[in-house]
């Protein structure tokens, strides 16, 4: 599993030739200053794309009655999803954690780190320091296809354990989407390296059939459905199968 393709185990010839494994700036040390050029023409993007409205709106379904919802978001990023959905829910609250000490220090300094209903903190999603049940839900937006598959299988256990509900949000595996995305990112993003990195993201995100097998074989009985959203988006819902007691 660990060597799996992208497209599934099942994948053509034509997906495993479309897969690469070359590294996007936000991946590499050394590249530091093209990833916060990245960083910042993906807020751009989100922002000016209505990205955060439409993933927002996806929270919001999957918190809808919970009176104060509980939400940890890996791999926060610019911070701006978070800051999206505070402002719309009056209650919920959100713990933004990235895996990069330098981006939570960034987050603690903006607006999340005073607002009272927000929360910043260091968490590897493939293997959270937390109790089980810590929070209602768990969010894992557009960084999925950052990570092998071996650490896939363990978001997908960690992020159900220590949630209720695992959200997954990120890109279509097709080329079509990688090709409508490049006006896209030009227009809203701008820059080359932002183009570099969508290029490479866009080879590297996972199919639905990839997602299932990673679940079936992550270690732990998660129940994941998977929807496409076109043009751009293959989206997540997992959570820990209920296991039945009695005869």
């Amino acid at each position: 599993m660990a060597d799996m393709p992208r497209g599934g185990p099942c994948a053509g010839w034509w997906d495993r030739l479309y897969e690469t494994d070359r590294l996007e700036y936000l991946d590499r040390p050394e590249t530091a200053d093209k990833a916060q050029r990245v960083l910042r023409g993906l807020h751009r993007l989100q922002r000016l794309g209505g990205l955060y409205r439409i993933w927002g709106r996806w929270i919001q379904a999957e918190i809808a009655g919970l009176p104060e919802p509980r939400i940890l978001e890996l791999g926060a990023g610019s911070g701006g999803l978070a800051e999206h959905v505070l402002a719309r829910h009056p209650t919920a609250r959100w713990t933004a954690s990235d895996i990069s000490a330098r981006t939570v220090q960034t987050l603690q300094a903006g607006p999340l780190g005073r607002h009272p209903r927000a929360e910043t903190a260091v968490i590897d999603a493939t293997g959270i320091d937390a109790e089980t049940g810590s929070w209602d839900l768990a969010v894992f937006a557009f960084s999925l296809h950052h990570l092998p598959p071996t650490a896939v299988r363990a978001v997908l256990r960690e992020g159900t354990r220590v949630a209720s509900r695992l959200l997954i949000i990120d890109g279509w595996r097709n080329p079509a989407c990688l090709v409508t995305g490049i006006p896209v990112g030009l227009l809203l993003g701008g820059g080359q390296p932002l183009l570099h990195d969508w290029v490479i993201s866009a080879r590297k995100f996972y199919s639905v059939d990839a997602l299932h097998a990673l679940a079936s074989d992550c270690g732990e009985a998660v129940t994941i459905r998977c929807s496409v959203i076109m043009p751009f988006w293959t989206v997540v819902r997992a959570r820990r199968t209920e296991q039945r007691t009695g005869p």
